[in-house]
């Protein structure tokens, strides 16, 4: 038996020296933090000051622009350093070194995409010296406050610079028209089913029971993470003041007003990206066929390291794909290219920075025009009672007569399109004579009151302009655009409008379900009975909202994106039917029992509901009610009043201070935003003065 014994022996001595190495390796693959004696040291070229105020919303004011922009990033870093750091790695490729396996897919789309090609390439041509002087400032201010708290600081952040800054762009600008999804399709990944919504509406001074102009700005982003919103304002002696959401990572107000104008972004969704199946040469799988040759595709290597466990890390070499199309992947379907609006680019900050200092309707149109920023629709409004929407789109210049949805044949050059049409064929209304503008995620060809759109016949299939109605939008027709002269108390009652309309595909549904033979089941002919009688709203008082929504989003959510193992109405009822027995003892539960809000201690009902005006989206949990987790987030009413004076309020689902439970201002606004309340937003020095809590400059913050 002794052999036994020594071979044992054997094996564990293999196990151990194999993770010694490995650990060995890992530690050895470890950056070092640099010296942050030079990163302390740059601070003293920056003159700002920080006032917080009650609600511990930031504001910034510098000498300059760079001075304001590395005073952002230095408030924004005390309240949400991990996400932002998160970002940047994300941002480099490098994120699963510190997070692990579930990170490494994104590192490698940073790698396929050619995000470093560009910014390396591009920084210095198509960037002018402001718009570096704010991002290396605001990367200065992250490395300034992780240099005085190196224990927060993961190994390889520091030291950021402006390139990091704008690679985030670079980035993540594309996801928001769908460019993961595709990605995910191809290979086959989940979706992480999070929302990506919004609502805008601009009413004109002639539409207002006043004579004032309004704007709603309404995002609908996740509650936490590397897209979710930070209220600040900055102001600048270079004429640079906004105020509005920011998000982790970002030196620019991505939307909100300044003191001359200010606009709200929703998502569009047009068709900016092209799928090509490429064929591959039978005898060496590194060519693929172009117009009846052989061509042979671009190839590098991503590096992927990725932490396992402890100090363990392995680092694993993937190869990266180019062809004439753009990124190619091989997948278990085929080999497909990808090509989408605004690959190889990045002028995305150069854009967001000429929005943000606009002073007036022109120069913001000028800026619109530089179409850096390849979607996302834009509602708009300003100080002169000017309103407008955008569907905003860096639509490729397509060949006209080609089915451009569906996956094309990769063999063709003429199918490979080059440059975009010119901004003037962009959808966009301005001045309509109704006075209103809105959109809600829908069609641009429903974008005002009636008889005031845009002909969808005058712009050409091959921009793949969407043609849909969300509830949302559908409740903008019945709210905003039925009414000839909206009230501010209007105004604000349409916003957090929580019904459904009855064309909506929720009422759509709940019609199937009235459809269902309860077949004997008492269950179902108790629920129906309940759905027989809901009012198609979200109150939190409401008894039938439970059960329509629990039922209904598993299978419309599954339907929208053909699943083909999506429940059936019958199912999805029996489920829900089981689940309000469980844990309420009842199929009609009020509403505000399941859906909830919760932030620490907090823990509050709350009323709206996926895809309603006041959109809420939550997650299901062991105990049977939804937490939400995503919908309305930082929401802005902005006012210019018949003299063009401007006010706004704002309100956020928590607080400013977004990781630290402990923070005072950690969920300081969470009962607020669940009672449809909101703060003023103290945009000037006479607003802020008797309303500042605490004053400093970076880095010597009482305590």
């Amino acid at each position: 038996m002794r052999w036994v014994w020594r071979g044992l022996l054997a094996v564990v001595g293999l196990a151990v020296g194999a993770a010694v190495t490995l650990a060995i390796a890992g530690l050895a693959a470890t950056p070092r933090l640099p010296p942050l004696t030079p990163l302390i040291e740059k601070a003293r070229n920056y003159d700002v000051v920080i006032r917080r105020d009650r609600f511990g919303v930031p504001h910034i004011l510098g000498k300059t622009d760079a001075d304001a922009a590395f005073g952002l990033a230095f408030a924004h870093a005390e309240d949400d350093f991990e996400t932002i750091q998160t970002v940047a790695l994300a941002t480099r490729g490098t994120l699963a070194a510190s997070a692990g396996v579930e990170a490494a897919t994104g590192d490698y789309i940073v790698n396929l995409l050619g995000v470093w090609n560009a910014v390396n390439s591009r920084y210095d041509r198509d960037l002018p010296a402001d718009v570096k002087a704010v991002l290396q400032a605001y990367a200065d201010g992250v490395n300034y406050y992780a240099a005085r708290n190196p224990g927060k600081v993961t190994p390889g952040l520091l030291p950021l610079t402006g390139k990091d800054i704008a690679a985030g762009f670079v980035f993540k600008t594309p996801f928001f028209y769908g460019l993961d999804s595709e990605l995910k399709r191809l290979t086959s990944a989940t979706d992480d089913g999070l929302p990506k919504g919004s609502n805008g509406v601009a009413v004109s001074p002639s539409r207002s029971s006043d004579g004032a102009t309004r704007l709603l700005v309404n995002s609908h982003q996740p509650y936490a993470g590397p897209v979710a919103w930070y209220e600040a304002v900055v102001e600048s002696g270079e004429g640079w003041h906004v105020a509005g959401g920011f998000f982790p990572g970002s030196p620019f107000m991505l939307h909100g007003h300044n003191a001359h104008l200010g606009w709200a972004n929703t998502v569009n969704n047009p068709d900016l990206v092209d799928v090509y199946r490429l064929t591959i040469n039978p005898a060496n799988r590194d060519e693929y066929r172009l117009d009846g040759k052989w061509v042979k595709f671009g190839k590098g290597v991503a590096k992927l390291r990725i932490k396992l466990w402890g100090p363990f890390s392995w680092t694993v070499n993937k190869e990266v794909l180019r062809s004439a199309h753009g990124p190619a992947m091989r997948t278990k379907g085929g080999v497909f290219a990808i090509r989408y609006a605004g690959m190889d680019t990045m002028r995305q900050p150069l854009q967001y920075w000429r929005l943000d200092k606009a002073e007036t309707l022109e120069q913001w149109q000028a800026a619109m025009a530089l179409q850096a920023l390849p979607s996302i629709n834009y509602v708009y409004a300003d100080e002169k009672g000017n309103i407008g929407y955008v569907y905003n789109g860096l639509f490729p210049n397509r060949r006209e007569g080609v089915d451009w949805s569906g996956v094309l044949p990769g063999d063709r050059s003429d199918l490979i399109w080059k440059g975009y049409l010119p901004f003037d064929r962009t959808p966009q209304v301005w001045q309509p004579k109704g006075g209103l503008v809105f959109n809600a995620n829908n069609t641009p060809f429903q974008a005002t009151a009636f008889g005031d759109g845009l002909d969808p016949y005058a712009f050409s299939p091959t921009m793949g302009i969407q043609t849909n109605m969300t509830n949302r939008s559908l409740r903008e027709v019945e709210t905003f655009a039925a009414d000839d002269q909206i009230t501010p108390e209007e105004f604000r009652a349409y916003k957090f409008d929580v019904t459904y309309s009855r064309r909506s595909n929720v009422a759509a549904f709940v019609g199937e379900l009235l459809g269902l033979d309860p077949k004997g089941d008492a269950d179902i002919a108790a629920a129906q009975a309940i759905l027989a009688t809901w009012d198609y709203t979200t109150k939190v008082s409401s008894r039938g909202a439970a059960l329509a929504i629990l039922t209904a989003q598993p299978v419309i959510t599954a339907r929208d994106s053909h699943d083909p193992k999506a429940p059936t109405a019958r199912q999805a009822l029996l489920d829900t039917i089981k689940l309000l027995k469980t844990h309420y003892g009842r199929l009609d539960p009020q509403w505000g029992q399941v859906n909830r809000i919760r932030r620490g201690t907090v823990d509050l009902p709350v009323d709206g509901g996926p895809d309603t005006l006041r959109a809420v989206y939550g997650r299901p949990g062991d105990d049977g009610r939804l937490t939400a987790l995503a919908g309305d987030t930082f929401i802005m009413f902005v006012t210019w009043d018949r003299d063009g004076v401007l006010s706004s309020q704002s309100i956020h689902q928590f607080g400013t201070a977004t990781l630290d439970a402990k923070a005072p201002h950690y969920a300081d606004q969470t009962a607020l935003f669940a009672a449809q309340r909101f703060k003023p937003v103290l945009f000037t020095e006479a607003q802020l003065a008797g309303n500042v809590v605490e004053t400093y400059r970076p880095g010597f913050r009482a305590h």
